[in-house]
């Protein structure tokens, strides 16, 4: 018997100066690739279409840059000691981000290779005699109208081209928007519905052609004192949203933290997402980024712990303690879930390993968990896990307490370990040895909320139905049935749903996409003064602008850097 082997062998150029990859990827196994059927083949060109997501979402690159430049997360320079990196995630924060920036430079690179991965899958789909093709090529020109509307909303540009060699055309503004919608359009009608997850499905479509409408306003003039958002493009959000609203395909999850467990590959709000499972090579540092490295979250490993990353902001935790004061923000259970009991009742020491969990959502204050002592986890008598108060045993300070503040910010006291509430959105996953590896969570691109509050968002901009916004917001609020329910909200303005989206989708890669939209971007909040409208956009790393370098007024850098 021929045991075939799959590997993406890549060679790697700068297209013509593009600051396009171009991918060329052969399928080997120990006989021949003529063996494949064309099933096979058709599978392999697409694969490579989607390969990028996992890493693009990596927390150093999409999840910085999206939410590091925002009032949601900071990440200082912990201890004075970890995470400082040339000043890049201080620099993030405070928009003074240059374009020799590591993160910027990784997301750009990935970024384009999956638009020329796009390409290369579209070039050679249609060689291919089976079945499968249609809806394949539909998918490779789907994610080539992703990945550059990415592109857009970060750098401000989109490229195009169809065929491998030829130079990229370079689009900005409205005729970049033009361009990734009519990409969209024409790969809709072939695109299927019963697709999973992982891949661009007919109603994914929908939602990205819904985003791009609601955030078109905002391309075509970037830098524009005030966006106008057109009736007719109002009219299409809610369109799109109503035809996956209508579709019956997409439930609420009753259960909040749910759609980011390990299993959430089934979960029933998630319309896109990127395949996370442990099997296909998926990571889990969504999940340890922002715990301590005092955190072990996982009974069988004593190596998987936190890594002292980013916190969330007092501004960002502020927005959630005054809508609910005098009440505790917990409260709202997209806030907080306790699955550790030591937490609320004190003599709950002793945890039987498969029942352990740490706590979800925002963290606050004193954390307890698995104590380990010389490299090994404590246990009771009966056998159980022991849980108790956790020290800075990691960081050589075991007199420490790891006690998370609500003041992080870059000074001495604000840049200490323990400084800032930490985020526990995507669940640890059981399979984590190193706690950088097996995450199984699928990130999430879209989900049903999402598509309600976008719906919710068009009707206030289209003739400010402040009756409809409420109501697609409350349908949100009430489906969160599994615990306490959050309280339905009696009134509703933009503002109120700029929050409202922070609530519902803080830490899901859209924070600075909303704070452009709505016109916060701008402002001022934790070490963060900038005002300068030209920060809205990033700047194009400094190795794209050299390889271009010989293609005069090609790649033309972005105003102000």
């Amino acid at each position: 018997m021929t045991k075939k082997i799959f590997i993406p062998i890549i060679f790697s150029a700068l297209v013509a100066g593009a600051g396009c990859t171009k991918l060329n990827e052969k399928v080997l196994d120990e006989s021949s690739a003529t063996e494949l059927t064309p099933k096979q083949a058709a599978e392999g060109a697409i694969a490579p279409v989607y390969a990028q997501l996992p890493t693009i979402f990596l927390h150093t690159n999409y999840l910085a840059i999206q939410e590091i430049s925002t009032d949601e997360a900071i990440l200082p320079y912990r201890g004075g000691t970890d995470w400082g990196d040339n000043g890049i995630y201080l620099a993030m924060h405070r928009h003074a981000y240059t374009s020799t920036d590591p993160n910027l430079r990784n997301t750009w690179n990935l970024l384009v290779q999956g638009v020329s991965r796009s390409i290369s899958a579209l070039n050679s789909l249609p060689t291919l005699n089976d079945p499968s093709v249609k809806t394949f090529v539909a998918e490779a020109r789907a994610m080539r109208a992703y990945y550059n509307m990415l592109l857009l909303d970060l750098f401000g540009l989109v490229f195009v081209k169809d065929e491998p060699s030829a130079l990229s055309a370079i689009l900005r503004g409205n005729e970049a928007v033009e361009y990734i919608k009519k990409e969209l359009l024409d790969a809709e009608p072939n695109l299927e519905s019963s697709v999973t997850t992982g891949r661009i499905s007919k109603e994914a479509c929908w939602g990205l052609l819904a985003r791009l409408y609601l955030n078109s306003a905002a391309y075509r003039d970037i830098y524009g004192a005030q966006f106008t958002f057109t009736p007719a493009d109002m009219d299409k959000v809610i369109e799109y949203c109503d035809k996956i609203i209508s579709s019956n395909k997409y439930q609420f999850s009753p259960e909040y933290f749910a759609i980011f467990d390990d299993n959430n590959d089934t979960n029933k709000e998630i319309i896109f997402a990127v395949d996370q499972r442990a099997d296909l090579n998926g990571h889990n540092r969504m999940a340890y980024f922002s715990l301590s490295g005092d955190q072990f979250p996982l009974p069988d490993y004593v190596g998987a712990n936190g890594t002292d990353g980013a916190a969330i902001t007092s501004d960002f935790y502020q927005s959630w303690a005054q809508a609910y004061a005098p009440a505790d923000p917990a409260a709202d259970p997209r806030f907080y879930k306790e699955n550790l009991s030591i937490y609320s009742n004190p003599a709950d020491s002793c945890v039987p390993a498969a029942q352990f969990f740490i706590n979800r959502g925002i963290l606050r204050g004193q954390q307890y968990g698995l104590i380990r002592k010389n490299g090994v986890f404590q246990k009771c008598t009966s056998g159980s896990m022991k849980v108790g108060p956790l020290f800075h045993d990691t960081r050589n300070k075991p007199t420490q307490p790891v006690i998370f503040t609500e003041q992080v910010d870059f000074t001495t006291a604000g840049s200490d370990y323990p400084s800032g509430y930490r985020v526990s959105k995507y669940m640890f996953s059981r399979k984590s040895v190193s706690g950088r590896n097996f995450g199984e969570a699928d990130i999430v691109i879209l989900r049903l909320a999402d598509v309600y509050l976008m719906r919710a968002e068009a009707k206030l901009r289209k003739n400010n139905d402040a009756t409809g916004a409420l109501a697609d917001v409350n349908i949100v609020r009430a489906s969160r049935t599994a615990r306490q329910q959050p309280p339905a909200l009696t009134t509703m303005n933009l503002d109120l749903l700029f929050r409202e989206r922070g609530f519902e989708l803080y830490w899901e890669c859209l924070r600075r996409t909303d704070m452009i939209r709505f016109g916060k971007y701008e402002g001022t909040w934790t070490e963060k003064t900038d005002n300068n409208p030209k920060k809205r956009l990033f700047p194009i790393p400094q190795t794209a602008i050299d390889g271009a370098s010989n293609l005069k007024d090609y790649l033309i850098q972005n105003d102000s850097y």
